[in-house]
């Protein structure tokens, strides 16, 4: 029997006792979903019953704007809550949950109209209240009008008083003054009706008589300044003239012309000056009196409208509180407290009408009271239905809540006993399926397992020694036997591929290394290419100073042999003794210049190719070594039109590899003139270096040519590529710049280039490289600058 088979009657078994369970099971579960499905509506509509109650609480608390928004949330709940009821009506079957439900439905509709009577009686309640607010504003601008009426009133008081006040005190000060005056007149008087009866004519020189005199004068000139200060000119000017006339009566010759008669006698002039101060202390005595009971009775008046402004602002003030106390009862919807005040302001329309204010804001304030308190009576009788309203909707509320709670809680019990009763039948099924279940699965593993620990044993020994042989039981007719076969078929034909791997194995090997070894010889090629062509140049260049070092030692070889013959013949002139040694002068100058110049061009070049040669690390200044490498590229330079600029600081010691960078430099040059210009170009070409850091050099190498396509940039640095193969280039020059630049200088370079603009190498290595150099990376990291 195949596997499949022996597997289909273990699982049979199990599954058959399963199904029957299932079945059982899936007829209780049937029951307990639709018991739970009624807990959770009584549960729902419990929630909603609640959540109804909170928002007609809401709907009483809010503002009136806002009592329509909470008067619809509380109908979405009803309306759910009524839904929910009648999905109820349809799960419950037995008779005491239909008429749970029936009862909760009735007490819904109940609750629903008594909100809408709610509503009604809520809305008339607010009505009132805007009205009665209405009313209360109206009241107390009434107060502060008769209040700011009374205040004007009270200001005009002030000020009339003020005027009295100062009046009476310049009243007072007239009468105090001529009172002041009349005692020194009659001083004067007494002393000289005195003196005429005892000595007439001591009068005149007596001291005594001066001082009175004197003392009647000063009280004169303070009446005078009495009188200008209230305004009195004429009284002025009587005081002056009565006066005068008197003290020229005094005189014992009078001067006639200081008045315009004959002057009176002293007794006559001195009975005027007192009738006329005496007349004007009477005038202003009467005058001082009336302004005395002027100013008691505006004193008067003033106090009483003092109290009636007190009394407005006190009758503004408790009707504002009133108002406020009556909101808040209202808020708490306090019947007694609203009964209080309306009992409380009963006679606040007497106090208004007692007070001294005017008639037509009376009448209208005490009419607004009325109107108030009318408002108010009807909003006792309005508050009083709305709690009766909310007594009976309370009511309502516990009746349905408390049938919602008995449904949910006996909903699920029913629930959780037939889930009790599910789980007690599972238990069972799933024990006697165990069982038989066991008993056949142990049967039949057992005629599985002991072929699979052969097969199993068999793959193991292949593994470790693939050449162990075909795996046995090949010949079954189960799963495994197919098994088997399949394994057998895969080893041979992994013996056959892996053989084959091998030999392809070998062959890429073999390519790999006759590449690498192409690539050496590559570079190495580069490298002696370049140096040879720096030897051809040094040897061209060399030629030159040598060839006219030649020439002229030839000349003064045949200068010399004619003055000795000139010498041996004895016909030696001083002109011709002086031609020689100028000729031999010019000579050894052209000589020394030229061989001079040959050794320069010996030592550069010995430099320079020893370095190139030996690779050595060591310290040499870097404007003298650029000059020296320049002087040995003349050669290729003087074949073109371009000039190539130095840029270096003097003194800048490296210690490095200057074999390593010639040949990055001469790379640089070499490839900036084959590529960057066509035939016939005129080039400018520049190595800037500077010193970005205590530690480092920056070198710059930069052409004004044609540039770099930006497709190219990113290869510029692969070896074997190059745009100029069909004129011999390799591809070699910039992959040995970037390999000598990353490893043998321990630096990095990057590359700028615009097309039509030039291309620009940026080259940083440190001022003394670490030893060993660093191997280079296998994945190189570059840095490109694009436009």
């Amino acid at each position: 029997m195949r596997i499949t088979y022996r597997v289909l009657l273990v699982g049979g078994i199990p599954i058959t006792i399963a199904a029957a369970i299932a079945l059982a099971a899936f007829i209780l579960l049937n029951e307990a979903d639709r018991a739970r499905s009624g807990a959770v509506l009584a549960g729902t509509i419990y929630r909603n019953l609640l959540s109804a109650g909170t928002a007609r609480d809401d709907f009483l608390e809010t503002t009136r704007s806002d009592r329509t928004q909470h008067y619809e949330l509380f109908r979405t709940y009803t309306e759910q809550a009524r839904f929910d009821l009648r999905r109820l009506a349809g799960i419950v079957r037995e008779s005491q949950h239909v008429e749970a439900v029936d009862e909760a439905a009735g007490a819904l509709q109940r609750y629903t109209e008594d909100m809408r009577r709610l509503l009604d009686v809520t809305g008339r309640n607010d009505q009132l209240v805007v009205s009665m607010a209405g009313r209360t504003d109206s009241l107390v601008g009434m107060t502060d009008e008769a209040r700011e009426r009374q205040h004007r009133s009270n200001a005009d008081v002030v000020q009339s008083l003020a005027e009295s006040d100062r009046k009476l005190r310049v009243a007072r000060e007239i009468v105090d003054r001529a009172h002041e005056f009349s005692a020194a007149i009659s001083a004067v008087q007494l002393f000289r009706a005195a003196a005429e009866d005892a000595a007439p004519a001591a009068l005149t020189g007596s001291v005594r008589f001066s001082f009175e005199v004197g003392r009647m004068r000063s009280g004169g000139m303070r009446l005078s300044e009495a009188l200008a200060a209230a305004d009195r000119d004429e009284s002025v000017r009587d005081l002056s003239r009565l006066l005068l006339a008197y003290e020229i009566s005094m005189t014992p010759t009078p001067d006639a012309a200081l008045l315009d008669q004959a002057p009176p006698s002293a007794t006559e002039a001195g009975r005027r000056l007192t009738d006329w101060v005496e007349r004007l202390i009477k005038i202003n005595a009467t005058e001082q009196r009336a302004l005395h009971d002027q100013v008691a009775e505006l004193l008067t008046y003033s106090v009483l409208s003092s109290e009636t402004e007190r009394a407005t602002q006190e009758i503004a003030i408790e009707a504002l509180k009133r108002s406020n106390r009556t909101a808040e009862a209202l808020t708490a919807r306090d019947a007694e407290a609203v009964q209080r005040i309306y009992d409380e302001s009963s006679n606040l329309g007497a106090i208004i009408a007692t007070l001294p204010i005017s008639p037509l804001i009376q009448t209208e304030m005490v009419d607004a009271v009325a109107q108030w308190r009318t408002g108010l009576a009807t909003t006792i009788e309005g508050l009083t239905e709305q709690n009766r309203i909310l007594r009976e909707m309370d009511a309502t509320t516990r009746r349905m809540i408390g049938r919602s709670r008995l449904l949910n809680e006996t909903l699920t019990r029913d629930a959780e006993r037939i889930s009790d009763l599910v789980g007690r039948i599972l238990i069972l099924g799933a024990a006697v399926g165990l069982l038989l279940g066991s008993v056949t699965a142990l049967a039949v593993a057992r005629s599985i397992t002991r072929p699979l620990s052969r097969l199993q044993q068999s793959m193991v020994e292949l593994s470790q020694n693939t050449r162990s042989g075909l795996i046995a039981d090949f010949d079954r007719r189960d799963e495994l036997g197919d098994m088997a076969r399949a394994t057998n078929v895969f080893l041979t034909e992994i013996g056959r591929r892996e053989q084959a791997l091998r030999k392809s194995k070998e062959r890429a090997d073999a390519a790999l290394a006759e590449l690498q070894q192409a690539q050496t010889d590559l570079i190495q090629a580069e490298k002696l290419a370049s140096l040879g062509q720096l030897v051809a140049g040094v040897a061209h260049e060399i030629n030159t100073p040598l060839g006219i070092a030649l020439t002229t030692s030839t000349l003064l070889g045949d200068e010399s042999k004619r003055f000795a013959e000139a010498a041996e013949s004895g016909k030696l002139q001083r002109s011709v003794l002086r031609r020689f040694m100028e000729r031999m002068g010019e000579g050894t100058q052209l000589l020394f210049a030229n061989l001079t110049r040959a050794a320069d061009l010996v030592h550069s070049f010995k430099q320079v190719a020893a370095d190139q040669a030996s690779g050595e690390r060591r310290q040499f200044v870097m404007d003298d070594w650029l000059h020296d490498l320049l002087t040995s590229l003349s050669p290729v330079l003087r074949k073109t039109k371009h000039e190539v600029a130095i840029d270096c600081p003097p003194d800048l010691n490296l210690d490095t590899y200057p074999g390593a960078l010639g040949q990055v430099l001469t790379n640089l040059l070499t490839n900036a003139l084959t590529h960057a210009y066509g035939e016939g170009d005129a080039g400018h070409l520049e190595i800037r270096v500077s010193e970005p850091s205590i530690d480092s050099v920056r070198i710059v190498f930069s052409d004004d040519g044609k540039g770099i396509p930006e497709a190219d940039i990113g290869k510029a640095f692969d070896p074997f590529f190059t745009t100029g193969r069909s004129t011999g280039s390799t591809g070699l020059g910039l992959h040995i710049v970037y390999n000598l630049v990353t490893s043998r200088l321990q630096g990095h370079i990057s590359l700028y280039s615009k097309v039509g603009k030039g291309t620009r190498f940026t080259i940083d290595i440190p001022k003394a490289v670490s030893d060993p150099p660093a191997e280079p990376a296998s994945a190189r990291s570059r840095q490109f600058e694009r436009v």
